[in-house]
């Protein structure tokens, strides 16, 4: 069982590193994004819709002021996270991005027409979909014929 708990902080540790590293990027320096363009965040707390240019890769969204930004003014780690698409009351189709427990924040995006929100929502769970959470990695290796997990 170490050996898995080295391969958790080993790919936690190398991960971070490199989430880390896109984000002091400017947007069009990170390489083969899986989707980029403008998304309007809704703002709970004013109502307000809160435009971003936005780069998705490997699982996180990073939030850029505009494309000329240096760097990302935040991000949004999004394993775990399921994507549906949602009518808000104003008859407007959004993206909504739901974590997996409650004690974490539900967010609402919006792209600048339907199609755009759909390129939005295919990117975004596929994104999501390449990761296996690490609980399911290590279930699905130790549930393997024992002669397939010889090393």
């Amino acid at each position: 069982l170490s050996i898995y708990i080295v391969f958790y902080i080993l790919y936690n540790h190398v991960w971070e590193d490199v989430t880390l590293h896109n984000s002091s990027l400017p947007p069009l320096a990170i390489k083969n994004p899986e989707c980029l363009g403008l998304l309007h965040q809704l703002d709970r707390s004013t109502d307000t819709w809160v435009q971003h240019y936005c780069i998705l890769k490997d699982g996180c969204l990073y939030f850029y002021a505009g494309i000329r930004s240096t760097q990302a003014s935040g991000g949004l780690y999004l394993q775990g996270y399921r994507v549906n698409e949602q009518i808000l009351s104003f008859k407007q189709s959004v993206i909504e991005l739901k974590p997996p427990s409650e004690e974490f924040k539900t967010f609402y995006f919006c792209a600048e027409n339907k199609t755009e929100n759909q390129r939005w929502i295919t990117a975004l769970k596929a994104s999501i979909k390449k990761w296996l959470p690490l609980h399911q990695a290590i279930q699905d290796f130790m549930n393997r014929p024992l002669e397939e997990t010889r090393m």
